[in-house]
């Protein structure tokens, strides 16, 4: 016998991901807003979710619920729409950054608006959305390059969509699915001119609020729930 040999670990055995403890946490807040769970229920098992490491640690907390059985696209995460809302993304800016023959910084922790127009001429833009504040679930970048560069980093828990294109120049955008029906939606547009343009999660870096929000959807189903 090969003592060597390796296996596969099993599927309750692979370590969990962010949005694996966002969709457990989902269904227990639905659990309760349904009266499956007690508050105190379902306050333990989201501390147990929280700290959960693998797969396997996560079924614990919902294998006596019915949404844990269920089969079907439900169980699948709604991919993000290519294309923004009609009506989401206004038609001028909220921020405009611009680089003549120069470079501009956006980073750290700032307010994303809902539209960002960057302008490299002969200079260099860096857009970095992986400290920033999320206001809105749909962020549109319209990017335009000529002869410099447009450089984007945004969480890696976002869903990043690239719509534009280059002329003697580089457009390249990750596509990215966050899987997270909460999560923010960048949509990075535009057009390189013998430039680039570039957008790329930056790794290690979450959009924290997003359990903010999921915490917030359990609060208003708790207390809908505590009324009835």
């Amino acid at each position: 016998m090969d003592l060597q040999k390796q296996t596969a670990p099993a599927v309750s055995e692979l370590r969990a991901s962010d949005a694996e403890r966002d969709r457990i946490a989902d269904i227990l807040h639905d659990a309760l807003a349904e009266g499956r769970l007690t508050a105190d229920e379902h306050a333990e098992r989201v501390e147990g979710v929280l700290r959960a490491k693998t797969v396997g640690e996560l079924d614990v907390f919902i294998r006596d619920l019915p949404a844990a059985h269920r089969q079907g696209p439900d169980l699948s995460p709604a991919l993000a729409p290519h294309r923004p809302t009609a009506g989401a993304i206004p038609i001028d800016p909220d921020d405009n950054v611009v680089a003549i023959f120069s470079g501009a910084v956006r980073k750290g922790r700032w307010r994303a608006g809902r539209r960002i127009h960057a302008y490299a001429i002969f200079g260099s833009v860096e857009i970095d959305l992986s400290e920033a504040l999320f206001d809105h679930q749909q962020v549109m970048i319209k990017s335009f390059s000529v002869f410099g560069s447009v450089e984007i980093r945004v969480p890696e828990n976002v869903s990043l969509r690239g719509m534009g294109g280059g002329v003697l120049g580089s457009f390249e955008v990750d596509t990215l699915d966050s899987g997270e029906p909460e999560a923010p939606i960048v949509y990075v547009d535009g057009w390189a001119v013998l430039g680039s343009v570039e957008a790329r999660p930056r790794r290690g870096k979450v959009v924290a609020d997003i359990l903010d929000r999921v915490q917030r959807k359990v609060d208003k189903g708790l207390r809908k729930h505590l009324n009835h």
